[in-house]
């Protein structure tokens, strides 16, 4: 772990699939004396790893288990359907949960999608991870639906994906311990909302100086029959003398 100039550094959790590095690099122009350590954890492992300590704020796969946890929804990701090459849904541009009912689908236990009905007929096994789900695809035994990222992540080149219109989507979060909402915590939730390095991250702004009283032209002073004084060394035109 590096430690910066300030002694302080921002740990920050994320689960496979969802790439911070937007983020962090904003952070780095932004705080270059605090480092970012990075913790990659499986999705189910995100929350015990931010309540054990072992991070101050993570990315995780909503639904989580929200007690005790602050929670920012960021993005909703589409729902995909990973195939082989030779699949029949290959030849198509997107699918729908019924265009699967034939088909064997992995339900893996790191399953971060909510479903209320499962798509297609359950497979002989439930794999642990996505990974190993991707390699039971591969080996024709089954096809599996993940978050497209996920699909991105475990892309093989004798497998496919394709959009699956009608089912449920995953939503990404930013998340940490509602108890342990530090400075560096308000730091990074302003950059992931995209707050500017100049806001306030919610304090009162300084009141604005006053700007000083315009100076008004001094009108000419009217003489007694109310006309206005011609000014020093200036004759009245229309009188002549005499």
């Amino acid at each position: 772990m590096t430690v910066g100039e300030t002694g302080r550094v921002f740990r920050l959790a994320y689960v496979p699939g969802v790439t911070p590095a937007k983020w962090v690099n904003i952070w780095t122009e932004r705080m270059p004396d605090v480092p970012v350590t990075l913790v990659p954890v499986p999705a189910a492992e995100v929350v015990a790893v931010l309540r054990n300590g072992g991070a101050d704020a993570g990315f995780a796969r909503l639904p989580v288990d929200r007690d005790g946890l602050s929670v920012i929804p960021l993005y909703v990701e589409t729902t995909v359907v990973v195939v082989p090459k030779d699949h029949a849904v290959a030849a198509a541009d997107e699918v729908t949960v019924a265009d699967l009912d034939d088909d064997e689908v992995f339900h893996t236990l790191d399953d971060t999608i909510e479903w209320t009905a499962r798509p297609g007929r359950s497979a002989f096994t439930r794999p642990a991870t996505t990974a190993e789900a991707v390699e039971l695809v591969a080996a024709g035994t089954g096809i599996l639906l993940v978050p497209q990222s996920l699909a991105r992540l475990h892309h093989r080149r004798d497998l496919t994906y394709r959009p699956v219109l009608d089912a449920p989507q995953s939503q990404v979060a930013l998340t940490w311990p509602t108890d342990a909402t530090t400075d560096l915590v308000e730091d990074f939730i302003g950059i992931v909302r995209g707050r500017t390095v100049n806001s306030s991250r919610g304090r009162a702004p300084a009141a604005p100086a006053e700007k000083p009283a315009r100076r008004q032209a001094q009108k000419p002073a009217q003489n007694g029959s109310g006309r206005r004084a011609a000014p020093a060394g200036r004759k009245r035109r229309g009188h002549r003398s005499r």
